[in-house]
């Protein structure tokens, strides 16, 4: 597919959704197109030794974004590229735009459910595909192809990276992990945005922009309302490893 940008995502990454609301936006005033493409955070830490590195919570989070990339390439597979924009954008929805049932499960079993047949049957039926593409959640013989496209993201950028990557005009184009945001622009605010990080990335030697210091972003999974600022946190290479 010839695209204006590849959007590698992981589901269950909340600064992915993020930006991939504020590309959303750009898509509606402008005329972008989008190939959303797979990056898994478990696969990126398959050496990991989750116990000593992230919160407690995270190895079932990346596990059942693992789970869920599964069902997505299956779907990509089966009713094309096209499909993934709708099932993604139903994936964060689920995840992200509402408060999490923390009454009756840890936060470890939240995202553990997020992995599951009862979480991603009325996501399917959501995004006007088969309910069948669920049992790709137990399917290992898509991970080869998602290890692949997460191959690729990262030869894009090098390794020291989070989700998302953004592949700016492909295939000469470049391509960087982010822009990581916390809060999403308004219309007229996210295509300036848009335009100061295009304007980056036309540029043959840029190589990085960074902080590691993040809000928490604006989504209900977080307790965050849009017009409140979500606590600081220190990300650690773009990602919330407790150390290296």
């Amino acid at each position: 597919m010839n695209a204006d940008i590849n959007f590698y995502f992981d589901p269950v990454c909340p600064f992915a959704w993020m930006t991939s609301k504020w590309v959303r936006l750009v898509q509606a005033r402008r005329d972008y197109t989008v190939d959303w493409r797979f990056i898994s955070l478990r696969q990126i830490n398959a050496d990991v030794d989750y116990d000593a590195h992230f919160p407690p919570e995270y190895e079932a989070g990346h596990t059942a974004g693992f789970r869920l990339l599964r069902v997505a390439a299956r779907a990509r597979a089966e009713h094309g590229r096209e499909s993934i924009a709708r099932l993604y954008e139903a994936f964060g929805t689920h995840i992200f735009e509402t408060a999490p049932d923390t009454d009756q499960r840890t936060g470890g079993e939240v995202r553990e459910r997020r992995g599951t047949r009862e979480f991603v049957e009325p996501i399917l039926a959501e995004a006007r595909l088969p309910l069948a593409l669920a049992d790709a959640l137990d399917d290992e013989s898509w991970d080869l192809e998602i290890r692949q496209e997460t191959d690729e993201a990262l030869a894009l950028t090098g390794k020291d990276v989070g989700t998302p990557i953004i592949h700016f005009e492909p295939p000469a184009g470049v391509a960087f992990f982010g822009p990581v945001i916390s809060r999403l622009p308004d219309e007229e605010s996210a295509a300036e945005l848009w335009d100061h990080v295009v304007g980056l990335a036309r540029f043959p030697g840029f190589a990085e922009l960074k902080r590691s210091l993040r809000e928490q972003p604006q989504l209900p999974a977080f307790g965050v309302a849009a017009d409140t600022v979500g606590q600081q946190e220190d990300w650690h290479g773009g990602s919330r490893r407790q150390k290296k």
